[in-house]
């Protein structure tokens, strides 16, 4: 992935909002603030780099936005998800069948790796030599505060303290629902899971080891498990899932082969924490799972996992709604980092 200067940006975002275009109308649409020549130059730099697809029309040359282009679009998921979902420019209502198998460049930038390996060299070295005794107590720290914030992007209403109680003490909150008490427990349940099965998980991803954390999560919450058969909708955004049960599946296959093939670790995590959401294989818990499994790659992989304490779930629910409807993951992956470097930071976790 070649870092873009913001000339290059902006000209990706115009190509994600028209489904074709000419180097002058892109130099009409920048407001002639740069000279045509570098508007073809900068256009030629991104074929060359496969964020644009060239079509010759006669004497005239248009270009389209690539695969590689519209997922490395940047977009302002809080100005895009302002505007009401039948009026976004540029938003696809269907799903995207060459998305999760025709991904083969790396979605990190060189700088993005530096900064992420970074921040893993100095959790390494401040976890090596912890006691077993500190580790625990940060494991239990990290699961409470994991299992209340993922709850809450759910829109569960325990508090911290009201998670941890319960958690550590068994003592349920009082003005809560008994589904949002088991979906903290259920959490709790399936991150031991994780924990406890980190061989099963080092062999590959795969359906048995996907469906059994989901199971964990939605026990108590009279959700069917396995493979949806029915339609889903989602609030907020005009993108639809699948509704074949049958393709669904060859959904999930791709999904895990590209998992598995792909090298990075952080790319790893990050792919199926989006690709289960868009994917939407189950009736319910579908993120809560992406969320659990995309941890279970850093885990077997000696990175930090992400408790996703510090986001904030409204920027989290946008950035979900991006690439749902664009397929960009930049700012999903915006959020990635920041809670990777927060993860890394704040807990001792071996």
């Amino acid at each position: 992935m070649k870092t873009l200067n913001n000339r290059q940006l902006q000209i990706l975002e115009i190509l994600r909002q028209k489904a074709e275009i000419s180097t002058s109308e892109i130099f009409n649409m920048l407001g002639k603030k740069f000279s045509l020549i570098t508007i073809k130059r900068d256009a030629s730099f991104l074929f060359k780099n496969k964020y644009l697809i060239k079509n010759n029309r006669g004497r005239s040359t248009n270009y389209t936005i690539s695969l590689m282009g519209a997922i490395l679009s940047p977009i302002d998921a809080h100005k895009y998800c302002e505007i009401d979902p039948d009026k976004r420019m540029g938003a696809k209502n269907n799903f995207n069948f060459e998305l999760l198998s025709k991904i083969d460049f790396e979605i990190f930038s060189k700088e993005e790796k530096e900064i992420l390996e970074k921040a893993t060299s100095e959790y390494r070295n401040k976890t090596k030599n912890i006691s077993k005794t500190v580790e625990k107590n940060e494991l239990e720290r990290f699961i409470i505060e994991l299992s209340w914030k993922s709850s809450k992007i759910e829109g569960n209403t325990y508090t911290l303290l009201d998670t941890e109680r319960l958690l550590k003490e068994g003592i349920e909150a009082k003005g809560h629902t008994k589904d949002e008490t088991n979906m903290i427990l259920n959490h709790k349940k399936a991150f031991q899971f994780i924990v406890e099965q980190e061989n099963l998980f080092k062999k590959g991803m795969n359906q048995n080891l996907v469906e059994e954390v989901h199971k964990l999560l939605v026990k108590n919450l009279d959700v069917n498990t396995g493979i949806r058969k029915s339609p889903v909708g989602i609030t907020g955004t005009i993108y639809r899932p699948l509704d074949n049960k049958f393709q669904i599946s060859e959904a999930l296959n791709e999904l895990y082969e590209l998992i598995n093939k792909t090298k990075n670790s952080y790319s790893k995590s990050l792919i199926i924490l989006l690709g289960m959401s868009y994917i939407q294989p189950f009736e319910d818990g579908n993120k809560r799972t992406a969320r659990l499994v995309a941890n279970a790659i850093l885990l077997i992989n000696k990175l930090a996992p992400l408790s996703y304490r510090s986001v904030d779930e409204e920027l989290y629910r946008e950035a979900i709604l991006v690439f749902y409807e664009t397929n960009s993951i930049v700012p999903m992956k915006k959020i990635f980092i920041e809670q990777y470097l927060f993860s890394s930071k704040t807990y001792l976790i071996n």
